[in-house]
C-alpha cells in the first residue's frame, strides 16, 4: 500500500492496523497472508527493529521506515510500529466450542474477550449484530493480537447462528435470571458448547431463557451485574478448567 493512501481508520476501508510490536508479531505469525506492510518509527529500539525486519523478510512482508505515517494514524505517542493488514472473512468450526456475544458495543471488551478465549483454548467467536467492529484498531490492540488466532463470524441475528450451529451443541445463555448456577452442573464432554453473553448495558433479554440451559453467575446483592469481559472470563474458565493446559 502506498504511504499516501494510508489514512486514519474508517470501518468502510478494506484495511486496518495493529498498533504496537506484539500485535504486529502476532499478525505476521498467524495471518501473514492478510498483512500488507509494516511501518517502523525511527524511535523504535534497534532490537525490535531488527527482529520485526527479520520476521517480515521471512514472511515476504515489506518493511517501511516512515515516521509520518505512524504519527498520522496512531492515537498514542508510544505507538512506534504499525502493521497494516487487509480485512478477511472467517467461518466458525462446527466441531469446536464457541463463545457468542450478542450486540457487544465496546471495542475494549471485545478485544479483551478475544484474548481470554484464546488463553483458554476457544478459537471460535460468534458476534450477533448490531455490534462493534472487530477490525477496529482499538479492538485489535485490546486483543493483544489474539484476534489473529481466532475465527470470528458475524450474524445478523441469533436465529441465523442457531440455524447453523444450534442442533450440534448445547447453548448456555448467561443471565441474571438463569435457572442453573454456574459450577453446580457439568457439561457433557461429548457435546460442543456455546456460551452466550449479552451486551454491556442490557444483557440478554428473557427470550434467551428458552435457549438451551440458562446459567447465572452467583454474586453478592451489593452489585447489580458483572462487567461483560469479567463475566465472560468467569464462564470460559469454568467450562474449560478441566483442560490440561501446560
Amino acid at each position: 500500500m502506498v504511504s499516501s493512501d494510508i489514512k486514519k481508520y474508517n470501518k468502510k476501508y478494506d484495511y486496518s492496523y495493529c498498533m504496537g510490536a506484539f500485535p504486529t508479531f502476532e499478525l505476521i505469525h498467524c495471518r501473514s497472508g492478510a498483512a500488507d506492510s509494516v511501518y517502523i518509527h525511527s524511535k523504535t529500539s534497534e532490537s525490535i527493529r531488527d527482529k520485526i525486519t527479520a520476521e517480515c523478510q521471512r514472511a515476504g512482508i515489506p518493511v517501511v521506515l516512515n515516521d509520518r505515517v505512524i504519527e498520522k494514524v496512531r492515537d498514542k505517542e508510544s505507538c512506534l510500529l504499525l502493521g497494516i493488514f487487509y480485512k478477511y472473512e472467517m467461518s466458525l468450526d462446527h466441531g469446536r466450542n464457541h463463545v457468542v456475544l450478542v450486540n457487544p458495543s465496546d471495542s475494549g471488551n471485545l478485544g479483551t474477550i478475544m484474548r481470554t478465549c484464546v488463553g483458554f483454548g476457544i478459537k471460535d467467536l460468534a458476534v450477533i449484530e448490531p455490534a462493534v467492529d472487530m477490525f477496529s484498531p482499538k479492538t485489535v490492540r485490546a486483543s493483544m493480537g489474539a484476534i489473529f488466532h481466532m475465527n470470528v463470524q458475524y450474524f445478523k441475528n441469533f436465529s441465523e447462528y442457531q440455524e447453523l450451529f444450534g442442533e450440534e451443541r448445547i447453548c448456555y445463555p448467561f443471565m441474571l435470571k438463569g435457572e442453573e448456577r454456574l459450577g453446580d452442573f457439568s457439561h457433557p464432554q461429548e457435546k460442543a458448547f456455546s456460551l452466550i453473553f449479552g451486551n454491556e448495558a442490557a444483557g440478554l433479554d428473557d427470550d434467551y431463557l428458552e435457549v438451551g440451559r440458562s446459567v447465572r453467575i452467583a454474586h453478592s446483592e451489593d452489585i447489580d451485574s458483572l462487567n461483560l469481559s469479567l463475566a465472560t472470563g468467569i464462564g470460559i474458565y469454568e467450562f474449560t478448567k478441566s483442560v490440561d493446559f501446560p
